[in-house]
């Protein structure tokens, strides 16, 4: 059975998830979280297993796959199901690929410089490193806004919707998409309403507090 290393907090594992659910693909998830003494076997084989030692991690039989994007396109190949995952014209695969990385390099990079700068502060953060952060967010919003107005992204799940589902959700928790960006918002709402995207946000709840150290709104 495929295993996955991960934490049910994290957005990169949320990446990984959602095609598993979606798909309804078999797999044992293994818990990184350090608060918990009985996975520290597992935090041990992602420190082995990847170069910096993060996760998410897909391990099938003897293969192990590393990074979120690179599990979802291994899923797409070889635990395909319902969900194409990866558009089958490629064209529309190179386009939905060039989103996936927007989505992570532009929307939760910046969103993740955000909470580090809280926990390198203690709770106090640099002020120019989170406003340059949300500027950078600010800045993606608006692109993808432009974007989402001259095109179309592929159906649900695609490995858009495993990247800009996670990035979406926690990002405007740090910078609210602004309502002048109706397509934007509207696509979160639509991922906030898919069941494996729900899920992932339901298990996620009890960990707010502890991992969020800029505070999660009373909503979502």
């Amino acid at each position: 059975m495929l295993q996955l290393y991960g934490h049910i907090f994290s957005s990169y594992t949320w990446k990984a998830l959602i095609p598993l659910y979606a798909n309804g693909t078999p797999f044992e998830f293994r818990d990184v979280d350090q608060q918990d003494p009985a996975n520290v076997a597992n935090q041990a084989f992602v420190a082995a297993a990847h170069p910096a030692g993060k996760f998410p991690i897909l391990v099938d039989g003897d293969t192990t796959i590393v990074e979120a994007t690179a599990i979802v396109e291994y899923l797409a190949v070889h635990h395909p199901g319902s969900a194409l995952l990866i558009p089958a014209d490629p064209a529309e695969a190179a386009t939905a690929r060039m989103i996936d990385r927007v989505f992570d390099n532009y929307v939760m990079t910046n969103a993740t410089r955000v909470v580090l700068a809280y926990i390198r502060g203690g709770g106090v953060p640099d002020a120019a490193e989170v406003e340059d952060a949300k500027a950078a967010l600010r800045r993606a919003y608006a692109w993808l806004e432009d974007w989402l107005g001259a095109n179309r992204l592929p159906p649900h799940v695609s490995l858009v919707t495993c990247a800009a589902a996670p990035s979406l959700f926690y990002a405007d928790w740090i910078e609210p998409i602004p309502d002048d960006h109706p397509r934007l918002k509207a696509l979160r709402a639509e991922l906030l309403g898919l069941p494996a995207v729900a899920r992932c946000v339901d298990d996620a709840r009890p960990f707010r507090a502890e991992y969020f150290p800029p505070g999660a709104p009373d909503r979502d």
